[in-house]
């Protein structure tokens, strides 16, 4: 939801002709998100055997979009600073300085006004970014976006298995609208992904749903919900070749729970 709603005001400002280029901080390690960042030279690590474009570069004239800023460590923060204030940056590994011309927006789950003033956050560079926030409601407090948002990423997806006739239904985006969605966007991404690989047909099947949009009843049901999900598990593991890490994140279970399921249901190998 997030990057979405940033890739909108990048698209609808002056630099829409220019690069969007999103990053998640939370999924590098200090060294790596410096280099994802900066890019560096030949010889600067073990490894480097080419120099390579940070992100910063890649954005030039464009919006680079920071997700979770919280997770990023003081020193890369600094550095962060000197960015903002300067345009320009240095290179892993290099002594020349580059200036770049990149308009950032950051995003956090965490209160970084709380995490400055406990040492955990730079306060120069708080008070940078936060010259304009905007505060973004979890999903289940705006049910008026989910169907523009549905109707998104199912594009996006049917696109990607090459199915572009694949359609929402009334019953999907009903259910969608009764739906609590902890996990905001990205789980009603993880969601559409799943109705577009398990679904037949040129509609979305509303028996694809997770377990979770279902309250059945423990007896009456349980037969026709063992044999749905069986069927699903065997679905998904036909289009992930087998691979039960990817089968285990598209059903949104635990690998050990897939184990499990594939034992009790009695699923040979695909």
């Amino acid at each position: 939801g997030k990057e979405v709603f940033a890739q909108s005001i990048h698209q609808e400002s002056p630099r829409a002709a220019k690069p969007f280029i999103a990053l998640n901080c939370s999924g590098f390690s200090p060294e790596l998100l410096e280099s994802e960042l900066f890019g560096y030279k030949a010889g600067a690590f073990t490894g480097a055997n080419k120099d390579k474009k940070g992100l910063l570069e890649e954005a030039n004239g464009g919006t680079l979009f920071l997700d979770e800023i919280g997770e990023m460590n003081l020193d890369l923060q600094a550095k962060l600073l000197r960015v903002l204030e300067n345009q320009s940056f240095i290179k892993v590994g290099d002594t020349l300085t580059q200036q770049v011309n990149v308009r950032v927006l950051a995003a956090t789950n965490k209160d970084l006004k709380v995490e400055a003033a406990e040492g955990k956050f730079r306060a120069d560079l708080y008070y940078r970014l936060s010259v304009f926030t905007i505060t973004l409601p979890p999903l289940r407090e705006r049910k008026g976006d989910i169907p523009a948002l549905a109707e998104h990423y199912l594009s996006e997806f049917s696109i990607k298995v090459n199915r572009p006739e694949l359609k929402m239904t009334d019953n999907i985006l009903n259910a969608f609208q009764q739906y609590n969605w902890k996990g905001n966007i990205r789980e009603l991404k993880n969601v559409i992904e799943r109705l577009v690989i398990l679904s037949d047909g040129a509609q979305l099947n509303t028996a694809a749903l997770p377990p979770d949009f279902f309250e059945f009843t423990p007896q009456e049901n349980k037969f026709n919900l063992n044999q749905i999900e069986k069927q699903h598990i065997q679905k998904v593991l036909i289009h992930t070749k087998g691979n039960k890490t990817e089968t285990s994140r598209l059903l949104g279970i635990g690998l050990t729970t897939l184990y499990r399921k594939i034992e009790e249901y009695g699923i040979g190998e695909l």
